[in-house]
């Protein structure tokens, strides 16, 4: 095994997710911009998730120039545009999960890297965009998915983009711990979120046939054993493919690499490892040779669709395989809820996972139990 590096073996070797990471990189542009694929879109939820995939294959200078890309993008009120298209504004509409998903990937860096610095440099930003994500809170507890004309945020909310923002929060408030800053106001947000993940289905807008609203759940960490477990079992034979993966929505004969590797990591979250690794194994029929992905496969065609490979599809894989492989010390950020602060968590729960204290002191890394081994230590 190729020390670093995840592998999976008879499934995928160290050198394939290092050309995986390595056609990532192929796709950035020279300012640090991580879109879809070179000259294409970029979004920054997915340019996070990129850029995350780059610094777990030990990219770590490009994965700082994409987060410094973003930095330099975002607006006064913490936002960003929803889509870019060669540096420009393409879609100026601001999002909620756009705005928090930039604490998930500052996060995972400081796990793999210990960059003090960087992170130091990332947390204004970071800051910034949770204080929108909160004010972007509805009275019932979920988040609103964007901004309105007039600022104010809509009434609708999406369950995966709650899902994420729970652990974005999560993310943030780890952060903050790090950084002497308490966030009493993020705090409170995420424990309403997720008691409202997991008692009030009826305050996110009827997705239930697209995959990505029956496992975010579990994957942003707000449902957990039993519950987590119950969740997959409930939905498994109406979007899991036998060997070819998960359906990205019920209705349609289509399977999508990057809804198949986000499962496994649901699955590994819940604690059913094995049952992640067939799902990665299954979604390896997208792969090309130059370690690409391509999004999907419409199978009762045997026809890719849509015809792109996508950077955040190819995160995606080598996500799930550091987190099936334990190869870095960000392996756990996606699959053990406790390896993040307790906010947000039932109180049962709480009580086990004690996070780090608020009292706007430093956090310091080595006495946090809630720390995978070596998180922090690496070097960039």
């Amino acid at each position: 095994m190729s020390p670093g590096l995840p592998e999976l073996p008879g499934v995928l070797g160290a050198d394939q997710v290092r050309t995986t990471v390595g056609w990532i990189a192929a796709q950035q542009d020279p300012d640090g911009a991580l879109p879809w694929f070179r000259g294409g879109r970029l979004d920054p939820w997915d340019a996070v998730e990129a850029a995350m995939a780059l610094d777990t294959g030990g990219e770590h200078g490009r994965a700082a120039a994409a987060y410094s890309w973003l930095v330099d993008r975002q607006r006064p009120d913490g936002s960003w545009a929803a889509e870019y298209r060669r540096g420009e504004e393409s879609a100026p509409g601001v999002e909620s999960n756009h705005a928090g998903y930039l604490a998930v990937g500052a996060w995972h860096s400081w796990l793999v890297t210990g960059d003090e610095e960087l992170t130091g440099r990332l947390w204004p930003a970071v800051r910034r965009g949770l204080d929108l994500v909160v004010r972007m809170q509805l009275a019932g507890g979920a988040i609103g998915w964007a901004l309105r004309p007039d600022g104010t945020p809509d009434e609708t909310a999406l369950l995966t983009s709650n899902a994420s923002l729970f652990q974005a929060l999560r993310c943030g408030i780890a952060l903050a711990g790090l950084h002497g800053e308490a966030q009493p106001d993020w705090e409170l947000a995420v424990t309403d979120l997720g008691a409202t993940l997991r008692t009030r289905p009826e305050a996110f807008a009827d997705r239930s046939r697209y995959s990505m609203d029956w496992y975010y759940p579990v994957l942003g960490g707000a449902l957990r054993g039993a519950a987590a477990r119950d969740r997959l079992a409930a939905e498994w034979e109406r979007f899991v493919v036998p060997g070819l993966g998960a359906r990205c929505v019920a209705d349609r004969p289509w399977v999508t690499g990057a809804e198949t590797c986000e499962l496994a990591l649901a699955l590994a979250a819940a604690g059913q490892r094995d049952a992640a690794i067939e799902q990665v194994a299954a979604m390896q029929h997208l792969r090309d040779d130059d370690g690409s992905y391509w999004t999907g496969l419409v199978y009762a065609d045997d026809a890719r669709w849509p015809v792109e490979r996508t950077t955040w599809t190819a995160a995606a894989v080598v996500l799930a395989a550091d987190a099936l492989s334990g190869a870095t010390p960000a392996s756990t950020l996606f699959t053990d809820p406790a390896a993040l602060p307790a906010a947000g968590l039932p109180l049962a729960q709480d009580a086990d996972h004690a996070g780090p204290e608020s009292d706007g002191t430093r956090l310091d890394p080595a006495s946090a139990d809630w720390l995978p081994e070596g998180a922090g230590t690496g070097s960039p």
